[in-house]
């Protein structure tokens, strides 16, 4: 594990390698990245690029990720290529590691081999459910057991190994999901992400909610299951990297997104959920108090106030209590607060 989070630079390579195009998915607007056939040059060109960025050198860890297909289907001599154009970047000390996004189903023992010969350090598996039948109605071409079986060969050849999922699909329900969580715990994976599914246009998926067929998750219900999710993954020693997907400009685009749980920053409305958990046991009863005064930690108070100051609002109605102040106070540690009554 890091002490801090890595400067990633980010390698698109949209659907390439993926055998399936599963009924959600339209990565070019999920990254704003063309699907275009990316080669050595084309890494070594975006590594310059970052390097000379202004906050390249004040990163202890740097790291590159190829994102957006299934890497590991990729042609052997592609993935040859792409991780050979890194390598001399690995052994100056430029960057210092490189993961890789790709199907569970994508990868055997001759792989896992190549992608560790390679320079390989992190591998993310796309599982987005542990259901079989949900993955059979997504036709994402894979089961839960590829999961298993795939994350015990990577584990046994060094890997650190994350594994993408995807709240929502088709067939899916809170008490599913939560059996998935369940079974991802029993996995310990070494992080996790949380992407609820949204709808975008021109996708299968689209055609199946305006027709009846798909009913999305509400944005209250993702909420609500990402944040049951992440705090039972997280008591359990697993971290939870991401929740819900980049605000890339392509999703931003009037239009894009039909339905679902879209928010531009779905993870920290997650997270300042959580935090209301945490901290409502602080909190004074329902008219026990007409003006309050929150001491808490300084890295907090975003969580507390939440996105557009809705935890804020959140804690009057509950309490019926003005809030006078947030104030920061780092002697009190990490998820409690301190509470004057006025």
């Amino acid at each position: 594990m890091f002490d801090e989070k890595p400067l990633i630079v980010p390698i698109f390579i949209p659907n390439q390698g993926c055998p399936y195009r599963c009924v959600f998915c339209d990565q070019e607007k999920i990254t704003s990245q063309p699907s275009r056939p990316v080669d050595g040059q084309t890494v070594r060109d975006l590594l310059d690029l970052a390097r000379s960025s202004s906050s390249f050198a004040g990163r202890k860890h740097r790291e590159i990720a190829f994102y957006g297909g299934t890497f590991a289907s990729l042609p052997d001599q592609r993935i040859r290529e792409l991780l050979r154009a890194a390598a001399p970047y690995l052994q100056e000390g430029i960057f210092h590691s490189v993961r890789v996004s790709t199907r569970p189903d994508s990868v055997d023992e001759k792989k896992t081999a190549l992608l560790k010969d390679l320079g390989v350090s992190i591998v993310e598996l796309g599982a987005q459910s542990m259901d079989d039948e949900v993955l059979n109605m997504t036709r994402r071409g894979h089961t839960a057991q590829d999961t298993e079986r795939t994350l015990d060969l990577l584990k046994k050849y060094g890997f650190r190994v994350g594994i993408q999922l995807m709240p929502g699909l088709p067939g899916d329900s809170a008490e599913r999901f939560s059996a998935t969580v369940q079974k991802v715990i029993r996995m310990k994976p070494d992080m996790v992400r949380l992407y609820p599914l949204v709808v975008i246009r021109g996708t299968e998926l689209a055609q199946w909610a305006e027709s009846g067929k798909y009913q999305a998750l509400t944005l209250s219900d993702a909420v609500r299951i990402c944040a049951e999710s992440c705090l039972r993954l997280e008591e359990a020693g697993i971290p939870v990297i991401r929740i819900g997907l980049m605000a890339s400009p392509s999703l931003r685009e009037k239009g894009q997104v039909v339905g679902g749980p879209w928010h531009e920053s779905f993870g920290h409305v997650v997270r300042s959920e959580m935090y209301q958990w945490r901290i409502e046991a602080f909190l004074p009863g329902q008219g026990e108090a007409q003006r309050i005064t929150i001491r808490m930690p300084s890295k907090e108070i975003s969580l507390l106030r939440g996105y557009r100051n809705e935890g804020v609002r959140r804690i009057e109605e509950k309490t019926k209590a003005r809030i006078d102040g947030i104030l920061p106070d780092d002697s009190l540690p990490s998820g409690r607060i301190a509470v004057e009554i006025q």
